[in-house]
């Protein structure tokens, strides 16, 4: 069966691109087109150490991912068209540690057994389709769409990302401008093979995770200053729920020997229309400054919520934010935080390929639905990766991470992922 469906993928992805590599016969549509396989494996294991519930989630899983993408046909407006298929494999799990966001599973638990103990599924797989068409250096994308978006972070960290449906336009046609703008409809989360509309993240309760809507828009810009500085504002609104602004200022300059780069994020979100997820009023400021120098950087920064509720984001997606980590995002309603970063690379040192990085959050002063007190939380993360650069495994990835938690209003956690990857070009 798990060569049916890969077969499935590979058949559906070639008929789309053969049918219209035919009708674009000799245009840039074909000579430019490329496609690859990327093969993830990926150990996941996170330990609870406290309380009552599920003690900890453990699954091991194999993907494969398929990209195609086309050229532009030939003239002032071209036509292309992109393709990814990806299949999902079990490997280990059992419906006590499922839950990882590794593998899809059944959506009632197991008869007899508490709400988590869920069975993860044999296999999964999807498939994503994107139009698109560009003129000059502006270009529009109707489909699947994985956008990069201060106000909309898709969440890439597990087997496969999550993915979303809809259009989207982006502009260079002005110099040192860069425009993007649309609308999206509904998302896919990161083990789901259905779509479905998009909520509010509940954030303990704080809102209304249940209240969904099927427009997403945004529209947002950004331009450089001066070559070392770049200025960006955002606009986001999902219908009926919540809008916000988000401005930032990127900066860079050479400081004895190194670099260094300072980096301003503000947002400021209310409820739209209706306000279906109920009171939304955050206003969020996160900085981070780095000093990078010989294979070293190091950095921190501060971050603080002010408001009456707590950080807004689409549910399922990352934060924008610099402490956005491996098991927490320190955004709760007044929560201040401090964050250090240390990362290494070991080219410098005679071995290229080998990196390092750690870095550390403590937040305080949060107000948490839900919790008597102030709220208050620390994460310490490790990640080590090294890819091979020569040899018969030349190009294949090894990463190890951890993440180690602790909070008052929250059961202690400690996270490891162990990740194996390799992409071979097709053509």
């Amino acid at each position: 069966m798990y060569h049916n469906n890969l077969n499935l993928i590979l058949k559906s992805v070639g008929l789309m691109g053969g049918g219209l590599c035919c009708a674009t016969a000799q245009a840039d549509f074909l000579k430019d087109s490329k496609a690859d396989l990327e093969l993830k494996n990926y150990y996941f294991n996170r330990d609870y150490r406290e309380d009552a519930g599920q003690s900890k989630r453990e699954e091991w899983a194999q993907g494969f991912i398929l990209n195609l993408k086309s050229g532009f046909t030939e003239g002032t407006v071209g036509f292309g068209v992109d393709a990814v298929g990806m299949l999902g494999l079990k490997l280990d799990s059992s419906p006590d540690r499922s839950g990882t966001g590794l593998l899809s599973r059944d959506n009632d638990a197991t008869p007899g057994k508490p709400s988590y103990s869920r069975r993860a599924h044999d296999e999964y797989s999807k498939l994503g389709v994107t139009a698109k068409m560009r003129m000059a250096k502006s270009e529009l994308r109707s489909g699947y769409l994985l956008p990069d978006l201060p106000t909309l972070q898709p969440n890439t960290s597990r087997l496969f990302p999550q993915t979303f449906r809809g259009t989207q336009v982006t502009s260079a046609d002005v110099a040192g401008l860069t425009l993007i703008g649309g609308q999206i409809d509904q998302t896919r989360q990161r083990e789901s093979t259905e779509y479905q509309d998009m909520g509010l993240t509940s954030q303990n309760g704080a809102y209304k995770s249940s209240a969904k809507s099927d427009q997403f828009r945004f529209a947002g810009g950004d331009y450089k200053l001066t070559p070392n500085m770049t200025v960006t504002y955002h606009f986001a609104q999902l219908e009926d729920i919540y809008q916000q602004h988000y401005v930032g200022l990127k900066n860079s300059f050479a400081l004895g020997g190194g670099t260094l780069k300072t980096d301003i994020r503000y947002f400021d979100a209310d409820k739209a229309g209706a306000g279906l997820a109920g009171k939304v009023d955050n206003r969020a400021l996160s900085t981070r400054a780095a000093y990078s120098f010989k294979g070293h950087s190091i950095g921190g920064g501060y971050q603080a919520q002010y408001g009456e509720t707590p950080f807004t984001y689409v549910d399922g997606t990352n934060t924008y934010l610099f402490s956005e980590y491996q098991l927490s995002n320190f955004s709760q309603t007044n929560e201040r935080v401090w964050h250090a970063r240390y990362d290494f690379d070991f080219a410098t040192l005679g071995v290229p390929g080998l990196t390092f990085s750690t870095r550390w959050a403590k937040g305080d002063d949060a107000e948490v639905k839900g919790f008597t007190g102030e709220g208050r939380e620390w994460e310490r993360d490790i990640d080590l990766g090294y890819v091979v650069q020569s040899g018969t495994l030349k190009g294949v990835s090894l990463r190890w991470r951890n993440g180690f938690s602790k909070a008052n209003y929250l059961r202690d956690m400690n996270e490891n992922r162990l990740i194996v990857g390799y992409t071979v070009a097709l053509w």
